[in-house]
């Protein structure tokens, strides 16, 4: 497995972590609980070193379960969790968000415990919060980070002008948001500046939730229990217009003997030494699948390819619901 830096951190990870969150949650039915732990296993032992999670995933239960599948392997692996969200007296998540100092000391200690870790090598604020100054938040970590019990400083969907004000308080190791062939928006203010200050970044969601996988269509239903079902760009009618961008894919990729998924974490791979995706699965072969793409290189001819094909097409739908798109690029 191929490493990589998180910008001008010390931060050395693999070329293609693991996103956590469906492990038990989000995505439909709850997966076997023995076999997320043995697929998680499963990535330590093919490389992969990075593992991201959070406490608003379960919530409280996917730290818990990551921190009990990595325990055998933790001085091999770097663990990302998250703080700032609002849960109530049963741990049950509420409305709203809480990035207050007090509350995000509060978050550390419990993810402490959660993970069974003494560390918390990446904290992220899940998602800014409008009520308390950047520069808090950031202080608040910084405290934590003095005391020995956070190594390292992330924001998580966070706008320019927050992340260079926080960046001043705290250096911001690395910065997770969405990014992929169908969502390219950061390509715009986030990486050139991301690139100035020296900042990782970590794409969430880099397939697209499945669809860059090609084994979706208008067809496609999604469980109860997926919040796909709630985003516009998973609509019927928009998964039928956009089913052009995968089929532009598979074109790609069969010319260059690769599946979809490969090709789309290969591009990721490509823009930047300092990008880490973190693609989820809850399945081994599509594991192996993913990991095939840090093999994968893309000459400057496929990826001028690439983006002629990408020109041609115009993504349908938004990505959140209003509600929730107005928590993002603050």
């Amino acid at each position: 497995m191929q490493t990589r830096t998180l910008g001008r951190s010390n931060l050395q990870v693999s070329a293609l972590g693991f996103g956590c969150m469906g492990l038990n949650s989000a995505y439909g039915p709850m997966p076997d609980r023995n076999e997320m732990i043995a697929l998680v296993r499963a990535a330590v032992e093919r490389g992969v070193t990075f593992f991201d999670t959070a406490e608003a995933y379960g919530p409280h239960t996917n730290e818990v379960l990551v921190g009990e599948a990595l325990a055998p392997f933790r001085q091999q692996v770097v663990i990302a969790t998250k703080f700032g969200f609002k849960f109530g007296p049963n741990g049950e998540r509420i409305d709203g968000l809480d990035s207050r100092p007090a509350h995000i000391k509060e978050v550390a200690e419990a993810s402490l415990k959660r993970l069974k870790v003494d560390v918390i090598d990446l904290f992220y604020q899940h998602r800014v919060d409008p009520a308390v100054p950047i520069e808090d938040v950031a202080g608040a970590v910084k405290e934590l980070i003095q005391a020995g019990k956070v190594k390292h400083f992330g924001l998580s969907e966070a706008g320019a002008q927050t992340i260079r004000r926080a960046h001043v308080v705290q250096p911001v190791s690395a910065l997770q948001s969405e990014y992929s062939l169908w969502f390219r928006e950061p390509e715009a203010e986030i990486i050139p500046l991301l690139e100035e200050l020296g900042i990782g970044f970590v794409p969430f969601s880099p397939l697209g939730r499945g669809f860059l996988t090609g084994k979706m269509d208008a067809s496609t239903t999604f469980d109860k229990a997926d919040f796909r079902r709630a985003l516009p760009r998973f609509a019927p009618e928009a998964l039928k217009v956009n089913q052009a961008l995968v089929d532009l894919l598979a074109v790609i990729a069969a010319r260059l003997k690769a599946t979809p998924a490969q090709i789309a974490l290969a591009w990721l791979l490509a823009q930047k030494p300092w990008i880490v995706p973190i693609p989820g699965t809850t399945k081994l072969h599509r594991l192996e699948e993913n990991l095939g793409a840090v093999s994968l290189e893309l000459t400057p001819d496929d990826l001028r390819d690439i983006n002629a094909a990408l020109a041609k097409v115009s993504v349908q739908g938004a990505r959140y619901p209003e509600h929730l798109q107005k928590t993002v690029g603050r």
